[in-house]
């Protein structure tokens, strides 16, 4: 294996290699029963990987997807905290440690890293997977119960990544609140649904109060200006799709696109976007649609109000010059404006 290659490359030619010696249809039959499981809307009082054909299924199937995102979470951190490189790391909740490939590839330099679950077989993959890649070989993989009992040890980041929706009501804050007692930086993330997007909320609200400030999707740390009930902030990352997720869910494409939520929020000063594009631009004749978020507009010596922070639609067209190809250019998620 080529240990200069890109940890998303070196991941998936670990994960292709995990199903050479699991028969096509167990796999397939485990990821199935698997995502009835994560789709089930009350929390499992067992772990959902019970071996290492579950662990195993699961790994090839999710590791990409949850890479991809998280990976998109904690780049948007970075380019808020450009100086900034975390000195440690724990994954709340990691299972067979996406989030640690993704911590990696964000920032290269090998970190002391702990991965905390519950299921035995999903850190002992996890184990297995991270041998692959140097700056993970060291990493301690701890079973741990994540609820209302969890402590952690001081580190710089800590990141909670597609869990919270396994969690209690009651753990749910439990969770977020200790991460925020042991950070300097929390990153969350969720499906991007209408519920994984609450959790989201609830999480974001719970780290400001604890002193964070958002540096990540949000061009602010005030209240989000979505109505509740009425939509929800969630982005998209393209993750190849692998042969065990063309036989599970059918279909010819070699990628599908992954929805996440998320908040990564800091204890020290960041520089968030000054806009955040939350929706997919609209290319049309001459100009780009662009949804955005920004943040509130104080009054300016001429008189005018202020503006509460709040998602506006602004129309690029060709007369702005550079910004409109820049425009044609900004994906759903980017910030805005940018650099030119």
């Amino acid at each position: 294996m080529n240990e200069h290659a890109p940890p998303s490359e070196t991941l998936r030619t670990a994960l292709t290699a995990l199903l050479d010696g699991l028969p096509p249809k167990q796999a397939a039959g485990a990821v199935e029963r698997l995502i009835e499981n994560y789709r089930g809307t009350t929390p499992t009082h067992t772990p959902i990987l019970r071996n290492h054909a579950d662990a195993t299924a699961y790994a090839a199937y999710r590791m990409p997807a949850t890479f991809e995102a998280v990976h998109t979470a904690l780049t948007a951190f970075a380019d808020a905290a450009p100086d900034w490189t975390p000195a440690g790391h724990t994954d709340v909740g990691g299972g067979t440690g996406a989030a640690t490939w993704a911590a990696t590839a964000t920032w290269p330099a090998p970190r002391p890293t702990t991965v905390l679950d519950w299921s035995d077989a999903a850190l002992a993959l996890g184990r297995e997977i991270a041998a692959a890649h140097p700056a993970l070989r060291a990493a301690h993989w701890q079973r741990a119960r994540i609820g209302t009992a969890l402590t952690l040890d001081p580190t710089d980041l800590v990141t909670v990544s597609y869990v919270l929706g396994e969690l209690t009501a009651a753990d749910r804050p439990a969770v977020v609140d200790a991460a925020a007692a042991a950070a300097q930086a929390v990153v969350i993330v969720e499906p991007g649904t209408p519920d994984g997007y609450a959790r989201v909320i609830e999480a974001r609200d719970r780290l400001i109060q604890a002193g964070f400030r958002v540096a990540a999707p949000c061009p602010h740390s005030a209240a989000c200006p979505i109505v509740p009930g009425t939509d929800w902030c969630h982005f998209s990352a393209r993750v190849s799709r692998s042969s065990l997720h063309r036989q599970v869910k059918g279909g010819s494409l070699a990628y599908e696109d992954e929805k996440f939520s998320y908040v990564a929020a800091a204890r020290f000063p960041t520089a968030p976007a000054a806009g955040r594009v939350v929706r997919r631009p609209q290319i049309r004749k001459g100009q780009v649609l662009l949804d955005l978020c920004e943040p509130a507009r104080t009054p300016d010596e001429s008189g005018s109000p202020g503006e509460p922070e709040q998602l506006r639609r602004r129309t690029v067209t060709k007369r702005h010059g550079d910004l409109y190809k820049a425009a044609r250019d900004a994906d759903w998620g980017d910030p805005w404006p940018p650099q030119i």
